[in-house]
């Protein structure tokens, strides 16, 4: 029977025999855990010698023997030669030192396990009986798609007294299904997250009832908790030790203030890591059959925020007519905006689509032109959410031929 444990390396010697494949394999992910390794053998192959060169490993040309061993909390043996292994493995044994015997068919004291690592929870899969590594890593491969889906509960139970951290997560346009994997992973672990109103909101569903959810979703003219707040919020949960995941809609550096709350974190001495998403600038024309760059069509992509009207460079986009610009967070402003664009000398004819509810059911599309956009979203009543495509990919027959006139009026996705 074997009984598997975890054992820190870190900081202590470890003598790997031999300078094949197999050590090389072995030596990188040893020195990756802070082992002080050595390597015995009279010529390593290339691969080994490589590793030796560029991380400074000391490095004994001579073959193995008893006094290589000495101190070592850990010995690897993989010389090619089974009787050499042996041996090394009963000088290991006389010695009380664990041994790794890498030999077909051999076992030492001790064994390497295919490792999968998902954030600080480390899984190890090996065999009870027999060598059969093909297995362990089929098993291995199994375990990380289980644990990175996010269904595996990796919060903490223990409390600890390490400094909390900060995950600044993408959930993209919507569905839970297009998020990263990253992302399911880290709410998976997560003591406290605070959510945007849109986004992957249907993940929250998802999560271990223990975990604390903040909602701070801001709506059009009305953002019940402003984003200092917010800022002030994340950092106090991180620094009472809680691992904090802030989950915005679309992509955390598209228009979502991430930059601001890496700021504060920063500021604040919290650690912080950043999980990117589809933005839905991106993301929600696709959902409606819009390529916001076709060749031949669009070689560029211009995204401005409606809040802040049109810059010269938004003007001079939109009179460009191989260039796609973006319209995020302009439902209310876009009368005023596409006045000023066909004051601007953009044609009136530039094709216009305003996706609804991108990538859910109540999707729905719009499609007419600069001339006539304002009125046709008054008339069809366009709400938020809405991504708004000004250019000639928003002409319905782009990808498609279709026979609906301009300002068709199309529900759910296009294609």
């Amino acid at each position: 029977m074997t009984t598997m444990i975890g054992v820190s390396l870190a900081g202590r010697r470890v003598v790997l025999a031999g300078g094949g494949a197999v050590t090389a394999r072995r030596l990188e992910r040893l020195l990756d855990d802070g082992a002080d390794a050595v390597v015995v053998a009279p010529q390593p192959a290339p691969e080994t010698a490589a590793i030796v060169a560029e991380r400074g490993v000391p490095w004994r040309a001579q073959p193995v023997g008893p006094r290589d061993i000495a101190g070592a909390w850990l010995v690897h043996t993989a010389t090619g030669d089974p009787r050499t292994d042996a041996e090394v493995a009963s000088w290991c044994e006389r010695e009380r030192i664990l041994c790794v015997n890498a030999s077909d068919g051999a076992h030492g004291s001790a064994r390497m396990t295919s490792e999968v690592r998902a954030g600080d929870v480390l899984v190890g899969v090996t065999s009870d009986a027999g060598v059969d590594p093909r297995r362990t890593a089929r098993v291995a491969g199994a375990v990380r798609e289980l644990l990175e889906s996010g269904r595996v509960p990796l919060r903490r139970v223990r409390a600890t007294t390490t400094t909390g951290r900060v995950s600044l997560v993408g959930g993209g346009p919507g569905p839970v299904d297009l998020m990263t994997v990253r992302a399911r992973r880290l709410l998976a672990e997560a003591d406290v997250v605070i959510a945007d109103r849109l986004g992957a909101v249907g993940v929250l569903d998802e999560l271990d009832p223990g975990v604390e959810v903040i909602r701070v979703g801001k709506e059009p003219g009305h953002h019940p908790v402003p984003q200092h707040e917010i800022n002030a919020l994340i950092v106090a949960h991180a620094r009472a030790g809680k691992h904090v995941v802030r989950l915005k809609g679309g992509d955390p550096f598209v228009y979502g203030r991430g930059g601001e709350e890496v700021t504060a974190c920063l500021a604040a001495g919290v650690p912080v890591d950043v999980v990117p998403a589809p933005s839905s600038a991106v993301a929600v024309p696709q959902a409606a059959g819009i390529p916001v760059t076709h060749r031949g069509v669009a070689s560029s992509v211009h995204i401005i925020n409606g809040q802040n009207g049109l810059s010269p460079a938004a003007l001079a986009a939109l009179r460009d007519a191989t260039v796609t610009t973006v319209l995020l967070m302009g439902v209310a402003s876009f009368a005023s905006i596409a006045a000023e664009a066909l004051r601007g000398g953009v044609p009136a004819e530039r094709p216009v689509a305003f996706v609804e509810n991108g990538h859910t059911d109540a999707q729905r599309t719009t499609r007419t032109t600069l001339g006539e956009a304002a009125r046709t979203a008054a008339r069809v009543n366009v709400r938020n959410p809405a991504v708004i495509v000004i250019g000639e990919v928003a002409r319905a027959d782009i990808l498609l031929p279709v026979t609906s006139p301009s300002s068709a009026v199309e529900p759910g996705a296009a294609g």
